[in-house]
């Protein structure tokens, strides 16, 4: 019982810290006629029984709440956040449980990296309360491939990646050179952060920037972030993308993704890409609530953090 009394806690020191920054709290519609495509993320979904007035029978059940939150700030809203409920299919385990908490917000005219040090200091906040000492580390991905391993991620051949993982032996059919870039930063890098450290990694590769703009460098980096804490990763922004035709191209990109690996098209949400050209320039960070008080609790064991996991819910 402990943990549901660190979780209250938590949320009222979050909810606390963005009412003294002016960022306002909102709730946004957690079944959505459209889902997302990303191939890695897979989604539940379910039909509506009523009157077809009310539109698509079939609705997924959210991922995170970034489309609708989206959809806000095209429409004048400003800074905002939510912390609520999110959905993924497939994903149980000591570590995941298929329903989970999501803090998502954004700033307007803010870039990635201004985000990212709003998300150190939240953190900073709720590890100091704890009780909890850490140190901070930032880096590019680049830089964190190399230091760890020698390898150049941005440049690097898929055989010089794959000779990376040494003695971690995977069946590399169908991978793509990002699967093995993802499989040396959970096998080889990710376990190697110490407990008490805060690693902030920025720039990644172009080919990882889901719903991020890209920075025309040489070779062009994602202006996207990720942090962790400990070897977890508990949080993962963007400088925002707010260019419709590139946001559908990307959505296409990643449906097709889909049928080469014989799973379902999702349909794309028309209402986000109807307005998403009027989004001010702005950044957004989605950070996982279980993963942050699994920290907090010092815990390894998400069961530990949550009322009832799901084979008891």
């Amino acid at each position: 019982m402990k943990h549901l009394r660190l979780r209250a806690a938590t949320y009222a020191r979050i909810r606390a810290f963005f009412a003294e920054r002016g960022v306002l709290e909102v709730e946004t519609p957690m079944l959505s006629a459209a889902g997302n495509t990303d191939p890695n993320i897979q989604s539940f979904h379910t039909r509506f029984s009523g009157h077809v007035d009310a539109g698509p029978a079939q609705r997924w059940l959210r991922t995170s709440p970034e489309f609708p939150l989206k959809r806000l700030l095209a429409g004048g809203l400003g800074d905002c956040y939510e912390l609520g409920r999110v959905f993924r299919d497939g994903e149980a385990g000591g570590r995941h449980n298929p329903e989970f908490s999501m803090l998502e917000w954004y700033r307007v005219g803010w870039d990635h990296s201004q985000l990212a040090r709003e998300v150190l200091d939240l953190l900073e906040k709720l590890l100091l309360e704890a009780g909890r000492n850490f140190e901070i580390v930032e880096t590019t991905y680049r830089g964190l491939f190399h230091d760890a391993l020698g390898v150049d991620a941005l440049t690097d051949p898929v055989e010089t990646l794959r000779a990376a993982l040494g003695d971690v032996h995977i069946n590399g059919d169908g991978l793509t050179r990002d699967d093995w870039l993802d499989l040396l930063m959970t096998h080889r890098i990710q376990p190697t952060f110490p407990r008490d450290r805060v690693t902030v990694v920025s720039d990644f590769p172009a080919s990882q920037c889901a719903l991020a703009r890209i920075r025309k460098v040489e070779p062009p980096v994602a202006e996207r972030f990720e942090v962790y804490v400990g070897p977890y990763e508990v949080a993962n922004g963007y400088h925002e993308l707010n260019e419709p035709k590139e946001q559908r191209a990307r959505f296409e990109r990643d449906n097709a993704v889909r049928r080469e690996r014989g799973q379902h098209e999702v349909p794309l949400d028309e209402k986000l890409l109807a307005v998403l050209g009027k989004m001010p320039d702005c950044a957004g960070v989605a950070l996982g609530v279980e993963r942050l008080l699994m920290v907090l609790a010092d815990t390894d064991r998400i069961a530990d953090v949550l009322a009832f996991p799901f084979h008891e819910a």
